[in-house]
């Protein structure tokens, strides 16, 4: 009886033992966590409602202040601040499309730290909404054959490793001996290579072109704009003249080549077509129209230029209206009623009807933005190599 008392004794005491260290245990990770950053409350941004109206949420307890500002708002809308201290407002309803945005936290510009979809931009932080509606947009993505975007990168004896983003349309790599007809697509001033794909989603629009038959399968060549280190990222516009020149020979003397050589792409004029917006618009004109022996498809879509510049940099076109007229295939220009640029943009066309050189205008609402670039280029890709 004694030792079965003192086994009892010994039974109890070990179990006394391990409840206290697993408390002891459950005390020291309750600690551990408590102090260890992104243990935060789940919050939910941007989150799109049947009704296309949007919440939109910011963990900021101490923050005195929390706005919003997008694209798809005509005004900065304050948010409002919990118990656990999310700050939160619903907007809309929303028309669909993709919308870049921010929040201005106590005056301070951040994007959204929930959102995944970041505005690839040199020059400010955005987040990206998508809005899809009922109905899917030609840049929604939809059960179709999709093409390949690789991230490439070439050599430049001036500039060094330069990164170039490029799309194969569906199909490119299941026949080996198609040859494709190839859009260089030209990005904004502060924008990246990355831009074209993920806010103008140049990739989707061409994908559901081509699956519904109205846009020919083509290589898109979306280079980085910027001739840096040579030209500073603070030297202005991408279509400064200091740029273009560095841009130009980089385009010509190194992208062209290592695309031709790596890429299943006709060479002739009639097969290469050039466009760009904003910065991006005004350097695909410089280089289309006074190089029409390589390129018969031109395009700005609100392209960045200057009254005081036509003259220098329309040299070619604007010496032989009629050999222009000749070369080019399509002289296309898009901008927006709104636009900061429509004005002088109106000028040039004013230009161009007064030497009679021939373009196709494509006018719209709205102002300088994204969304515009996309109906942009989803109408004219229509047009290309046809």
């Amino acid at each position: 009886m004694k030792v079965m008392l003192n086994n009892a004794k010994k039974r109890l005491c070990r179990k006394t033992i391990t409840g206290a260290i697993q408390i002891f245990l459950l005390i020291c990770i309750l600690q551990y966590v408590n102090g260890q950053p992104g243990w935060d409350p789940v919050v939910i941004s941007p989150e799109v409602h049947d009704d296309n109206t949007v919440t939109f949420r910011y963990l900021a307890p101490d923050a005195k202040e929390v706005k919003l500002n997008g694209q798809f708002q005509k005004e900065d809308v304050s948010l409002t601040k919990d118990t656990v201290g999310i700050w939160s407002v619903t907007v809309g309803p929303i028309n669909p499309d993709m919308y870049p945005y921010h929040f201005i936290v106590d005056g301070v510009r951040v994007a959204d730290p929930r959102n995944s979809a970041i505005f690839p931009n040199e020059g400010f932080q955005n987040s990206i909404l998508e809005v899809t509606g009922e109905q899917p947009l030609v840049h929604t993505i939809q059960d179709v054959p999709h093409g390949v975007v690789s991230y490439r990168y070439y050599y430049s004896a001036e500039l060094g490793i330069r990164s170039v983003v490029i799309y194969t349309p569906p199909g490119y790599d299941a026949n080996s001996s198609k040859e494709y007809p190839v859009l260089y697509l030209l990005h904004g001033t502060t924008d990246t290579e990355e831009t074209w794909t993920k806010v103008g989603r140049a990739n989707i629009i061409l994908d559901n072109l081509i699956h519904q038959g109205k846009a020919e399968p083509m290589v898109i060549v979306m280079p980085y704009g910027r001739a840096y280190p040579v030209i500073s990222k603070y030297s202005g516009s991408l279509r400064n003249w200091e740029n273009l020149q560095e841009f130009k020979k980089d385009f010509l003397n190194n992208l062209v080549p290592f695309v031709e050589q790596n890429y299943r792409v006709k060479t002739d004029k009639d097969s290469r077509a050039i466009a760009g917006f904003s910065g991006g618009g005004g350097t695909s004109l410089y280089l289309g129209l006074n190089n029409q022996k390589m390129f018969s498809w031109v395009v700005g879509f609100a392209p960045g230029m200057r009254e005081e510049e036509f003259d220098r940099n329309n040299e070619f076109a604007f010496a032989n209206p009629q050999l222009t007229n000749q070369n080019l295939n399509l002289f296309w220009i898009g901008v927006g009623r709104e636009d900061f640029l429509f004005t002088v943009n109106e000028k040039y066309m004013q230009i161009l009807d007064e030497k009679g050189i021939e373009y196709e205008s494509f006018l719209t609402d709205g102002g300088h933005t994204w969304m515009n670039c996309k109906l942009f280029l989803s109408t004219v890709a229509q047009k290309l190599f046809k």
